[in-house]
């Protein structure tokens, strides 16, 4: 017997053992019997052609081998909502065969018949349903809503569904779905490729609630995206990867409360199409990861100055791009929330062989860092990446028009535009003089030896000691050394150094794995012993 094709087959989405697809055909196909269904499927490996056979196109597909012809049996059209749920978690009427056939038990040779058992099960089943508060049915072939009223009946106090991956063919389904969930606050329909309204339609208050939204991998536009967003009045997260959105058009009344944007995956025409989205008041956390974006720029602040697009954004993604130049580097300096940056997998890192001193450059670079790649940056981590970045490019300073008198320091804008933070660092630092400068070789880390003043401020019967020691042995090993010529303990020593050039101030070694290059300690310092 043939399967009945459902009436609304076109356009809906289907599932054959693995694979998924869209139905684009419904009919005959010459030369053969019966009714045939075309599909177009996400995988084109799984299709044979175009849509034509024998001459005669019957649909049309993306890819010229993306489709093929199945029998109507051979197509899962899927299951209403409830039936998955009940499915994933056991509730469903399959459950009661330990009752026998019917209302009846079997105890041995004897059969009992219980009056009301379909009722007395029915009602268990709903105090159970009505216990979920969060629901996955991800790959339960969920297509429609099912009859209405019955999900707000049987499942009242949901609040976080995940529906991924199933066979939603529109965006209708899953108003129809959540329209019966009162409290959503969580909500991932990624990865079903669905139809999505193209012209504005009648706000619904089925996301009234609703704080959390992934639609990944959906085939949703930005333009799609701000008509839905009339109904998401209090959405904080909304996750958008891989759905080839390309152009970003201003969210002007819209997606005001968002926190987080995920756009990750998506080829973005340029850098400039983040303009569009920056006067997100709330947005907090931007993931541009592998967007296709060469640069960025904030054009209305100059150097030094901060930008007023993303004035709450703490936390930005821009790894595995196609960011070449330091510029971009200069430019997230401007932002004025910016605290923690993920930025690996970008041409412009491959500028730097030395890893240690490219995460220097970084940090250096941009002043309220705290936060890169992961990696917390501690305060002493943050004053070393900046006396070494004002000393490695101080000549270039100094070439373009520095000085340390302020009446004759002019450096040039090409300097600047190099360089915009330098000033800022010369103020914190005091700019660097000739005599300091002279033999410094750029962006190295040699395995110098350093003169160091040895002293025990607490114990004056101790005489201060003069030693020779690499910058690159680290804080472990001093300690070791200083267990031979004291016998204490390297364990009970506290470290710390008081610059030559920066008179009172003392800053603790507090990390026994770095080398005392790491905290930028120079020939002609004092290191402090205290236990």
């Amino acid at each position: 017997m043939a399967a009945e094709v459902p009436p609304d087959a076109l356009g809906r989405r289907v599932s054959c053992g693995t694979d998924y697809g869209t139905v684009r055909y419904v009919g005959s196909v010459s030369r053969t019997a019966g009714i045939w269904l075309g599909v177009e499927w996400d995988d084109p490996q799984r299709g044979k052609h175009d849509g034509s056979y024998e001459g005669t196109q019957y649909f049309k597909c993306r890819h010229p081998k993306g489709g093929s012809f199945i029998r109507p049996n051979k197509a899962n059209f899927g299951v209403d909502f409830l039936t998955a749920v009940k499915d994933r978690y056991g509730l469903n009427d399959k459950q009661d065969v330990q009752y026998g056939t019917g209302n009846t038990v079997v105890f041995g040779t004897k059969t009992v018949e219980f009056v009301g058992m379909d009722s007395v099960a029915e009602q268990q089943r709903q105090v159970q349903l009505n216990k979920l508060v969060d629901i996955s049915v991800r790959e339960c072939a969920v297509s429609q809503a099912g009859q209405e009223e019955e999900i707000s009946r049987t499942c009242a106090n949901m609040r976080h569904i995940n529906l991924s991956k199933n066979l939603i063919s529109s965006w209708e389904t899953v108003i129809a779905i959540a329209s019966q969930v009162q409290n959503l606050e969580t909500l991932n329909v990624s990865e079903n490729k669905m139809r999505f309204p193209s012209t504005s339609t009648s706000i619904s208050s089925a996301f009234s609630n609703l704080k959390i939204l992934a639609l990944n991998q959906t085939g949703i536009t930005w333009t799609e995206v701000l008509l839905c967003a009339q109904g998401w009045p209090v959405l904080e997260e909304l996750y958008l990867s891989s759905n080839n959105i390309t152009v970003l058009e201003r969210p002007d009344t819209v997606l005001q409360t968002l926190k987080l944007l995920d756009l990750s995956d998506n080829q973005l025409l340029d850098g400039n199409q983040l303009h569009l989205i920056a006067q997100l008041p709330r947005l907090e956390q931007l993931i541009l990861r592998n967007t296709g974006i060469s640069s960025i720029r904030f054009p209305d602040a100059g150097f030094g100055c901060k930008t007023k697009m993303f004035p709450s954004l703490k936390r930005l993604a821009i790894n595995d791009n196609k960011i070449s130049q330091w510029s971009s580097i200069n430019e997230l300096d401007k932002l004025p929330s910016l605290r923690a940056l993920q930025c690996n997998n970008n041409p412009f890192m491959d500028t730097e062989k030395n890893p240690e001193t490219l995460i220097q450059l970084i940090i250096a670079k941009i002043s309220q860092l705290e936060v890169l790649n992961n990696c917390e940056i501690l305060p002493a981590e943050r004053r070393g990446a900046e006396l070494d970045y004002r000393k490695i490019f101080g000549k270039d300073w100094l070439e373009a028009g520095g000085h340390w008198n302020p009446e004759k320091n002019k450096p040039s804008e090409e300097f600047l535009a190099a360089h915009p933070r330098y000033p800022a660092l010369c103020l914190k630092y005091g700019a660097p003089e000739e005599g300091e400068l002279k033999g410094q070789q750029p962006l190295t880390l040699k395995n110098q030896l350093l003169t160091l003043t040895i002293k025990c401020p607490e114990k004056p019967e101790q005489k201060p000691v003069e030693k020779k020691l690499p910058e690159s042995m680290t804080i472990q090993k001093v300690k070791g050394l200083l267990y031979r010529l004291l016998r204490i303990p390297g364990s009970e020593l506290k470290l710390s150094y008081e610059s030559s050039k920066l008179e009172g101030k003392e800053v603790e070694l507090d990390n026994d794995l770095k080398p005392l290059q790491f905290y930028s300690i120079e020939s002609g310092d004092c290191v402090l012993v205290r236990w």
